[in-house]
């Protein structure tokens, strides 16, 4: 049974999410707060707590503040209400150890069924995050292989035309800390899809390009590629054609959008054997059937470790597949791929 603390100052939206909690199986409502400094004092209370569902604007103590004081002492899993006026917050506080967010709905008096679905989808997921600290310290761990040969960064160097990333849940605090590795001048672009709703990828963007070396935009349609890192915008897939990003609307992929497959696929038929793929933390499926492609056309993989992923869904997907060349943690993730682009 996952037991759930819900922290808003609004009585309404507390109710409106405790009553989706009660429909929930497996979930059952360990508590309510009304601000931040109450939230606090109910996980050192609580230790058998699973998860915190917590707004972002809210008196005495924010949301951002909260989470800070809670993950001085509790590894418990903190989700994020944001809404859209917040982006800049929610950003932040996904690097502070949020494990992910949820997007407060636009008409709270008609809630659509896909919202529903990708709340209870991010309840369970981060439920199930593994309970440790994302390390900042480059450690050494044993390295596992699944499919074909481990090749260097050197031996990878020769060739590589790009570099693309997926990734989910615990993505945005991952995705920095091997963005903020890398050197000013790239050798190859860096492409990343990080599942994210549309506005909130334009402030993730930002929010990299002002912590990192290298220029780090959102993409727009028919961006030339340069050696620079480049997100895809939320509510967007990305693909890749003649040396350009293309966007579409085309239907959501293992609901959302945007999703890894597609670039995987696109960068896999574009650049062939001189590709890197990586899959990072993340429920579900999506990047398995790319990092297949890639691997068939030549490419090489790499997918982050169960031991250092929020949710190791996505790279067990793709490990289970049997599509991986290399499987690392992030750590070894950042020091490799500094190699491989500078």
């Amino acid at each position: 049974m996952i037991r759930i603390l819900v922290v808003d100052d609004s009585a309404f939206m507390r109710k409106v999410i405790t009553d989706l909690i009660a429909k929930m199986p497996g979930t059952e409502l360990a508590g309510v707060a009304r601000n931040g400094k109450a939230a606090v004092d109910f996980v050192k209370a609580d230790s058998e707590l699973d998860l915190v569902l917590m707004d972002v604007e809210m008196p005495l103590l924010n949301g951002l503040e909260a989470l800070k004081q809670i993950k001085q002492f509790s590894s418990v899993p903190v989700v994020m209400l944001s809404a859209l006026t917040n982006q800049e917050v929610t950003i932040e506080a996904l690097e502070s150890g949020a494990t992910d967010f949820v997007e407060k709905p636009t008409n709270i008096m008609a809630i659509k069924d896909d919202w529903i679905r990708e709340f209870f989808a991010k309840i369970k997921a981060a439920s199930r995050q593994q309970r440790r600290p994302l390390s900042r310290r480059r450690e050494v761990a044993p390295t596992a292989t699944t499919s074909g040969q481990v090749k260097t960064s050197l031996e990878l160097r020769r060739n590589l035309k790009a570099v693309v990333i997926g990734s989910s849940t615990g993505g945005p605090r991952a995705l920095l800390h091997l963005i903020t590795a890398l050197p000013a001048r790239l050798a190859v672009p860096v492409i990343i899809v990080q599942h994210m709703p549309k506005g909130f990828t334009k402030t993730f963007a930002e929010r990299m390009d002002a912590e990192a070396k290298p220029k780090v935009s959102e993409a727009s349609d028919g961006m030339l590629l340069k050696n620079e890192v480049y997100l895809a915008p939320g509510d967007y897939h990305m693909v890749i054609k003649d040396g350009r990003l293309h966007l579409n609307q085309e239907p959501k992929m293992h609901g959302t959008r945007p999703a890894v497959d597609p670039l995987f696929d696109s960068a896999a038929a574009y650049y062939g054997q001189n590709l890197v793929g990586i899959i990072l933390t993340g429920m579900g499926k999506d990047g398995a059937e790319g990092m297949g492609t890639i691997l068939a056309k030549g490419g090489y993989t790499i997918a982050q470790d169960k031991d250092s992923c929020v949710v190791f869904g996505m790279p067990r997907s793709a490990i289970e597949k049997g599509v991986v060349n290399e499987v690392l943690s992030l750590d070894q993730i950042r020091v490799k791929l500094e190699e491989l682009v500078r």
